[in-house]
């Protein structure tokens, strides 16, 4: 395994937690293998794992993105990630208001009901 390969897995647990690497893990094939080292290597290894921006600022772009795609499964995997990355209800609710007004209200209004929905589990 090399280097950004385990500094990926590292980072990835870190944001991620714990049992959604094992849950990943037990469920890798040798058919998504190479995928699953490409996204852990270069997703993880590289650009999660680049102190030019924090994790907060990371999660919050990764909020935005996905939400103005519509990519609302990877999108309330990244919302339970930000516990980890000290990225508060109000600032995925700030981020949400990006996404209103430059991808459209429908996707915004969308991902702040799956926001509230995680934030429930929270507390």
């Amino acid at each position: 395994m090399n280097s950004k390969i385990k500094l990926g897995m590292k980072t990835r647990k870190s944001v991620l937690g714990k049992d959604h690497l094992d849950k990943v893990s037990e469920n890798i094939t040798d058919l998504d293998k190479p995928f699953q080292e490409f996204i852990t290597e270069y997703a993880w290894g590289n650009v999660w794992s680049n102190p030019k921006l924090s994790k907060r600022e990371r999660s919050m772009l990764t909020l935005v993105i996905l939400a103005s795609q519509g990519s609302y499964e990877e999108f309330k995997l990244h919302v339970k990630a930000c516990r980890n990355t000290e990225t508060s209800p109000d600032d995925m609710i700030e981020a949400m208001m990006h996404v209103a007004i430059y991808a459209g209200l429908p996707k915004a209004n969308s991902a702040i009901k799956l926001i509230k929905e995680e934030i429930k589990l929270w507390n």
